[in-house]
């Protein structure tokens, strides 16, 4: 088995545990997932939030688990993938995107009320499999999920044509808070929550699941600061995300200023070296917290641990790999 594989190795690199982490989620999800159009929309996802809570379960047992704890746990990683890919059905909806994972959207291929009820479907089977695995892990599955619907509803919010939400905003420092909250709730949470599963599955309690919470969340601010960069510089023009930016960057006075359309893509080209150095920063800042947090001498030293380090810095390089750009 995978993790027998995994357990007997003394140096462990990430690339390896990846692709054995990533093959026996594959098999799991095969196992207990029987509806075919979940699990097509399942299929080719890059597993980041199930790898990060396999990592961080083998970082508190230091891969000293039973078989059946393992197999439990990789379950744990399908709720996750469940609860994340039910957001992007419904994500490509809203954005009218029609595109995931290059091939067509669900909804461009099912219809929108097809997509609209098979994602709640997911987050249903998605539930029942969490309540198995106890009161805590069901809540924290809930409670992420309410996290994740708010953030949606921010940026929807931020995104409207008439641009409310920024008339209920007086500072350029509120606007900037404001996008953060959006990354935060859309992406930080799915993060954090996929961590501290893993510990929850390790049958950690106490202080150490406050560290695995911490250690994702700045993962996932950092992965979606990351993600917004490559749209930017890719051409993809995002409202919540330019207009703060702006404001932070070029705005002198600290009233908010907003703009219109053809004024964005200028700003943007003109300011375009100022933004990548602000998200590279920012990105760094995050990265450095996560490896603070994975030296934690409350996770027990062993391989596992030390992959907790190094998995900040590989996470965001391959998702800036597309642009050229490493941290």
């Amino acid at each position: 088995m995978g993790e027998k594989l995994v357990t007997k190795r003394r140096s462990l690199s990430l690339d390896h545990f990846t692709e054995i982490s990533k093959g026996d989620l594959e098999k799991k999800i095969i196992d207990i997932i029987s509806d075919k159009q979940i699990v097509s929309i399942l299929d080719g996802g890059k597993r980041l939030r199930s790898l990060l809570a396999h990592l961080s379960f083998k970082a508190c047992t230091q891969g000293n688990e039973t078989p059946g704890q393992y197999q439990r746990a990789l379950e744990g990683g399908v709720v996750i993938e469940l609860a994340h890919a039910a957001s992007l059905v419904h994500d490509d909806i809203i954005d009218e995107d029609r595109e995931r994972r290059g091939k067509p959207a669900f909804h461009i291929k099912r219809g929108i009320a097809n997509a609209i009820l098979t994602g709640h479907k997911m987050l249903i089977t998605g539930f029942d499999i969490a309540l198995r695995h106890g009161k805590e892990f069901a809540d924290l599955y809930v409670d992420s999920w309410n996290k994740i619907v708010n953030g949606e509803l921010d940026e929807v919010t931020f995104n409207e044509k008439d641009l409310e939400k920024l008339k209920k905003i007086s500072t350029k420092s509120q606007i900037f808070e404001a996008y953060y909250k959006i990354i935060d709730l859309k992406t930080a949470v799915l993060f954090s929550s996929a961590c501290k599963a893993g510990a929850i599955e390790a049958d950690m309690t106490g202080d150490i699941l406050k560290v695995f919470a911490d250690y994702g969340r700045e993962i996932g601010l950092a992965y979606q600061l990351a993600d917004d960069l490559v749209d930017l510089v890719n051409g993809e023009i995002i409202e919540s995300v330019i207009i703060p930016l702006l404001n932070r960057i070029e705005n002198k006075t600290n009233k908010i200023k907003t703009y219109d359309k053809k004024e964005i893509k200028k700003k943007f080209a003109k300011n375009k070296d100022k933004i990548q150095k602000f998200y590279i920063e920012e990105i760094k800042c995050h990265i450095k917290t996560a490896e603070e947090l994975s030296k934690s001498d409350l996770i027990p030293s062993s391989p596992y641990k030390d992959l907790l380090m190094d998995a900040p810095t590989y996470i965001i390089n391959r998702m800036l790999k597309g642009i050229n750009v490493t941290v």
